[in-house]
């Protein structure tokens, strides 16, 4: 349900305690104290073209709010992996050999390219591709050469790799497009002609390249341990802010080339660190796409096929809430398709939150559901009369560029007052139509418990829903139950 700021002729307030309160609203009083509202602002040209500048006080990144996502587990789980490769290799439990690591790096990689080309992921096949040519580099000039040229490809290797994985981390997904990956395959073709020519080792050098290998086992360069440790602070930073896979994929990933080069001179174990490092990047696509199949990418909550397959694992007692958003079709229509956007996430935010253990859907559209295990009808009315509340209390702030039509400057009150003097200026500002600057939303809900243990949960879900078409047709912003018609919330505020 909708209602504006002022009060028109839609606008039917009923004797209720939250008629009056949105009576007083208009003179900035209330009769009763109310929690702090969500607020949203919306800049833009309005109704026509609502823009995207939107300030959300509650979370902005799609990653950073999901539901049923553990970031921590996220951060770590590719840290624990490489852990576990690093103990193999140096406790001598397990040694793979040359032809074994090769073979996991190239499967790895080819792994992780295919990944990326069928989700469009071109950030981690940039990323492949730069680990893939520091390992050549690293197989062909670091080890078996002068010890000259070794460090030098070291040092190239050591400034480049944390170098060019920051750069491509940063644009956005683009796909597969010539238009796309003809700029970072330029960019990376000068960079390995150039490293290519500084590394190229002097004659006398490839005559005696045996009696001076040198294996590159001492610690690496300062200059290569400050940019590796620049980019990891630079990764974590982009992981914290949004909590996506490919951030945390990134800086694991980067973790795994340092050791590679830090240990380049032990053949094997460099191209085992290598694999890791390729077997990260990979990974980190698998993950992401899981996010985008089972969450919604606009609300961050769980997806329709989420709440699918939950429902499988559900064993009575539990209860099952579907919410709808009422009037949300007017909605769109009045004020565009990205306020109804931010209306969606407005009312998933305070979905997210819902006590008494409940765990959100978005099953479509403006319908969300809520599942609660090992709960009753009477064990989630409290929590959901809370949640009705809260979404009640959120507010949209709506404001449009021609709310100022006169620059600022030391004159403008003259012309304000020279505009007030004018014939009929009074009649036209009071029949001139304006936009309202706040809107509100509120939520009708049906709820239905599992009583039989024959009663599936198709079942339940389609009394659930029954609820909330009672709740819509009695008024909507109220609660209804499966077993009760009594209404439980609410006489009716705002726009019918």
């Amino acid at each position: 349900m909708l209602k504006c700021s002022r009060n028109c002729g839609y606008t039917k307030v009923c004797a209720s305690r939250n008629g009056e309160r949105f009576q007083k609203r208009k003179t900035g009083r209330r009769l009763f104290p109310a929690e702090p509202a969500t607020a949203i602002t919306v800049r833009g040209r309005y109704p026509d073209n609502l823009k995207r500048t939107v300030n959300f006080l509650e979370g902005a990144t799609f990653a950073s709010h999901v539901q049923g996502w553990n970031p921590m587990k996220a951060l770590l789980m590719p840290g624990i992996f490489l852990l576990l490769v690093a103990v193999l290799l140096h406790s001598g439990w397990f040694l793979p050999g040359a032809a074994l690591a090769l073979y996991a790096f190239w499967a790895a990689t080819m792994a992780g390219v295919l990944l990326s080309w069928r989700f469009h992921s071109s950030r981690i096949f940039w990323c492949l591709v730069v680990v893939c040519l520091a390992e050549q580099l690293m197989s062909h000039f670091a080890a078996g050469t002068a010890a000259k040229t070794a460090a030098t490809a070291l040092l190239c290797a050591g400034v480049l790799v944390p170098l060019d994985l920051v750069i491509f981390s940063f644009p956005q997904e683009k796909g597969f497009t010539f238009a796309s990956l003809s700029p970072a395959a330029l960019f990376l073709f000068i960079q390995s002609v150039i490293v290519a020519v500084i590394c190229r080792p002097e004659p006398l050098a490839v005559a005696h390249k045996l009696s001076h290998h040198v294996r590159a086992t001492a610690p690496l360069p300062l200059a290569v341990q400050l940019c590796f440790s620049a980019g990891a602070i630079i990764f974590l930073i982009r992981y914290v802010l949004f909590r996506k896979p490919v951030e945390s994929g990134l800086l694991w990933s980067l973790a795994a080339t340092f050791l590679a080069l830090r240990f380049a001179g032990d053949g094997w174990i460099a191209t085992a660190y290598f694999a890791t490092a390729a077997i990260i990047l990979a990974s980190a696509v698998v993950e992401t796409s899981y996010l985008l199949a089972y969450h919604d990418e606009l609300t961050a909550l769980p997806s329709r096929r989420a709440f699918n397959d939950a429902l499988l694992r559900l064993t009575p007692p539990y209860s099952i809430a579907m919410v709808d958003i009422d009037h949300f079709k007017r909605c769109n229509d009045t004020y565009g398709h990205d306020t109804g956007d931010q209306v969606l996430r407005l009312v998933a935010s305070k979905l997210a939150r819902v006590a008494g253990g409940g765990q959100p859907y978005r099953c479509g559209g403006e319908e969300f559901a809520i599942l609660f295990s090992g709960k009753t009808t009477q064990d989630v009315l409290e929590h959901l009369e809370e949640l009705r509340c809260e979404v009640e209390a959120g507010r949209l702030r709506l404001r449009g560029q021609d709310r100022r039509q006169q620059p600022r400057g030391p004159d403008r009150r003259n012309q304000r007052k020279a505009g007030r003097g004018r014939t009929g200026h009074a009649i036209r500002q009071l029949t001139q139509s304006q936009a309202p600057s706040e809107i509100s939303v509120t939520v009708s809900i049906g709820v239905a418990t599992s009583k039989l243990e024959k009663a599936s949960p198709e079942e339940i879900v389609q009394a659930a829903d029954k609820a909330l078409y009672r709740a819509k047709a009695a008024g909507r912003n109220r609660i209804e139950t499966a077993v009760s018609s009594r209404r439980r919330i609410r006489a009716t505020a705002g726009i019918a």
